[in-house]
């Protein structure tokens, strides 16, 4: 006959034994292969297309910004050298009394290069945008635009994309002969 206490340690051998296989099937490899990554975009097209939506949010963002809502957030759209650099003009106009008025208008979005098959989709693009409407101006109200500035501008916009949309990575003035 087995004594209680050996039919103890017989159930707590056999939990433990069982807990342990559990714990192996559980850590077994899964036998199915992994799924093949999918391409975010499925045509330089494409890209170019989520890329210009998201520029131009961008603009519309920065445009509310200039107009004085708060909640409005470019910074939202750029990551690495663009963020730093919206960061510097700010503090830099804050530091100077002055503010941006008006709204930029982006007049065309003209895809460059796609890559859609890397890890990291990006996208490089000209935009065309016309600050005519905008002013810069001082403490006093005044306007402070600098003279004989251009009001129509290139930008080489280097845009990546961060979980699911783009966010603009770098941006470079080129110029007024590539608009």
């Amino acid at each position: 006959m087995i004594s209680p206490t050996s039919s103890s340690r017989s159930f707590a051998r056999a939990a433990a034994l069982a807990s342990a296989l559990l714990l192996l099937v559980g850590c077994a490899p899964d036998p199915s292969p992994s799924p093949t990554p999918t391409p975010a975009f499925a045509s330089e097209e494409e890209a170019f297309a989520a890329a210009e939506v998201t520029y131009r949010e961008f603009n519309d963002v920065s445009n509310a910004r200039r107009a004085g809502d708060a909640d409005a957030s470019p910074a939202d759209y750029l990551i690495g050298d663009a963020l730093e650099a919206d960061q510097e003009a700010s503090e830099y106009l804050l530091e100077a009394g002055l503010r941006l008025t008006g709204e930029a208008e982006v007049v065309s979005f003209r895809g460059v290069e796609a890559v859609i098959n890397d890890g990291r989709p990006s996208v490089t693009a000209i935009v065309c945008l016309d600050s005519s409407a905008t002013r810069v101006v001082d403490a006093d109200g005044k306007d402070a635009t600098p003279p004989g500035r251009h009001t129509m501008v290139a930008l080489t916009a280097h845009m990546i994309i961060v979980g699911a949309t783009f966010r603009i990575q770098e941006e470079h003035e080129e110029g007024t002969e590539q608009c």
